[in-house]
């Protein structure tokens, strides 16, 4: 190798110092689906930046998703998938194939994957030491006469407190958590919840230094099809009703709203299908997602 490119490497990492610095001891939730989760390399990539974090003492706590294998499993076992208003119908037999693939398959492979590369991950449910204490989700449609009726999909609930001491005393001791978003009832039944609000429950709980959720989107657009970089609540309350954010950006957008007026100041939506997307994102001066912060933000 030449000395230039000795040089430039070594200016790279100069380069990433201040972000190292500033970022040394916070905490990072990360929202981790998509095509980052379903590509080999993607997988691989995405593994070796969660290791690269924790040696370099950012901590971070990945949040996981995995509809699509759940689907999958459903069909492979003779169900067939349901959708409401983009909630997946979750009756007591699908529950369990939901927690078999999250908690199980899915959620083993992400701690196998980090700690190949030297680093300790700990998989965990939202059932785990009552981590995600939830509540049944409920679901209005328009009826007849401009009426309103519940629609009972199952075991689909919603995030009502976080008991974050388990996630502490893991970091305390260097481990990194990655967790499944299966939240449990006051009787100890489960629920499947949305991946991106269990995410930004955390973040907020945790007061973490940032919610990023990684997509298989570049970031947020306008109207016009251009990409934004940095958006202000404002702005993207506007975006909202203009309808430049629609189907399934506005769980991500709704997330890291409810993060932020909760005190995470700062949240990301980024491009998971780019290799070393959080390292790209993180230490960087421009970026490669849409960051969403506050109104005073200058």
């Amino acid at each position: 190798m030449e000395m230039k490119e000795l040089i430039m490497k070594a200016n790279i990492l100069i380069e990433s110092l201040p972000f190292i610095r500033n970022f040394y001891g916070k905490t990072f939730v990360i929202k981790y689906g998509g095509a980052a989760q379903g590509e080999e390399s993607l997988k691989n990539s995405f593994a070796q930046d969660i290791a690269l974090f924790n040696f370099i003492g950012i901590r971070t706590v990945i949040v996981h998703g995995g509809g699509p294998k759940i689907s999958e499993t459903m069909k492979r076992m003779g169900k067939e998938p349901e959708f409401i208003q983009g909630q997946r119908v979750t009756d007591k037999e699908t529950m369990d194939i939901v927690e078999m693939v999250l908690g199980g398959l899915i959620n083993k492979e992400i701690v196998s994957l980090i700690n190949s590369h030297g680093a300790k991950a700990v998989g965990l449910s939202g059932k785990d030491g009552w981590l995600i204490g939830a509540k049944k989700k409920i679901i209005k449609r328009s009826a007849k006469a401009g009426d309103e009726e519940t629609i009972d999909i199952g075991q689909v609930g919603e995030v009502e407190r976080i008991n974050h001491d388990v996630i502490l005393c893991l970091q305390r001791d260097g481990f990194i958590p990655v967790i499944s978003p299966i939240g449990v009832g006051p009787k100890g039944e489960s629920y499947n919840i949305n991946a991106d609000y269990v995410a930004s429950a955390l973040a907020a709980s945790l007061q973490a230094e940032k919610l990023i959720l990684l997509t298989d989107v570049p970031g947020i657009k306008d109207s016009t099809g251009r990409f934004i970089s940095t958006l202000k609540k404002e702005d993207v309350l506007e975006l909202i009703n203009e309808g430049a954010i629609v189907g399934g950006m506005l769980p991500k957008v709704h997330a890291c709203l409810r993060a932020l007026d909760k005190g995470v100041a700062k949240n990301h939506i980024i491009d998971g299908r780019i290799p070393h997307c959080l390292l790209l994102e993180i230490f960087t001066r421009e970026g490669i997602g849409t960051e969403i912060v506050g109104n005073e933000s200058p």
